[in-house]
């Protein structure tokens, strides 16, 4: 993929989709060493493509300090061209790359917690509705998914949390899930012990959380990946926040119960996609995750969160 330098007519190549690349995640991450955690080189390597773009462009595109890389003026006027640029170029690799009898590619991401159940669904379902459309999913960490998306290789990604604004970026409600404390054991919130395992579900919760139990803030099990939590509480027993949608059917089998009168924490699941894409390919794959999310949305708590009646049997609560 080549651009050529406006101020030379002899159409010298300035820069390659490799620098364009490297130079949308500095910009993201606001850091060369990051940038090239991220794209799985050296820094050297990540070094040697800004110079040669900036010899190129005959540009400073970055500030470097001991904070990390913030980018010039002309950093920030050459972002959205290479946007752009990395934007048609991945278009152009899945055209050539589609199967045969298939009129586009959709790509779709998700986070660790989140491919089962949505993103599974979500394949299946577009499988059956929409069997002329090549299917590509992909895991990844949140902030790796939204600058796939910025960059063009990522057509839609279904994450929790709400992202930073972004112009081009459009961001909605998918599910509003919630976080309840359950137990394997009859549990109140105020006998919770050493076998609480302590997921990680983002900084909102965290500081929620701490408010709630700031007994607890040193749990004695940590987990950083709620379906293992879930996998361990199921088979060693204890007591955790996880998910409504992942924990109903233990509820139902009574296998896990609700703590009473704990609090429930929002954790809501977004559907992030760029205006900029294919309009009529997002659209369908828009009603897929719509139609995987509504088939896991759990029924309302009601009244289970209250304590056990202390009225006599069959008395109405």
């Amino acid at each position: 993929m080549l651009l050529l330098d406006e101020r030379n007519k002899n159409a010298s190549i300035v820069m390659d989709i490799n620098q364009a690349t490297t130079f949308l995640e500095i910009a993201e991450t606001g850091s060369f060493v990051a940038a090239a955690a991220r794209l799985n080189v050296t820094q050297t390597a990540v070094s040697a493509r800004v110079r040669a773009l900036e010899a190129g462009l005959g540009q400073q595109l970055f500030i470097r300090n001991k904070a990390g890389a913030r980018l010039t003026p002309a950093g920030e006027r050459f972002r959205q061209a290479a946007t752009d640029l990395v934007q048609i170029w991945e278009r152009a690799q899945r055209q050539v790359a589609l199967p045969s009898g298939r009129r586009a590619m959709a790509v779709a991401g998700a986070e660790p917690s989140l491919w089962d159940p949505v993103l599974g669904d979500w394949l299946a379902w577009m499988k059956k509705n929409a069997p002329d459309i090549a299917l590509r999913a992909e895991i990844d960490h949140p902030a790796r998914l939204l600058g796939r998306l910025a960059d063009g290789s990522l057509d839609m990604a279904v994450i929790y949390g709400s992202p930073e604004p972004h112009d081009d970026l459009v961001v909605e409600l998918l599910a509003d899930e919630k976080l309840v404390l359950v137990s394997s054991r009859p549990a109140t919130r105020d006998g919770l012990g050493e076998d609480f395992i302590h997921v990680g579900w983002g900084p909102v919760f965290e500081r929620s959380f701490r408010a709630a139990f700031p007994e607890l803030a040193e749990a004695g099990i940590f987990v950083s990946h709620g379906p293992l939590g879930l996998l361990h509480l199921l088979e060693a027993g204890g007591t955790g926040y996880f998910r409504l949608s992942a924990v109903q059917p233990h509820l139902d089998e009574g296998r896990l119960q609700i703590v009473p009168d704990a609090p429930i924490f929002a954790h809501p699941m977004h559907l992030a996609y760029s205006n900029r894409g294919d309009a009529a390919l997002i659209a369908r794959m828009r009603d897929g995750f719509l139609a995987a999310a509504a088939r896991h949305r759990p029924p309302l708590l009601q009244r289970r969160r209250r304590r056990p009646s202390t009225s006599a049997p069959g008395a109405q609560p």
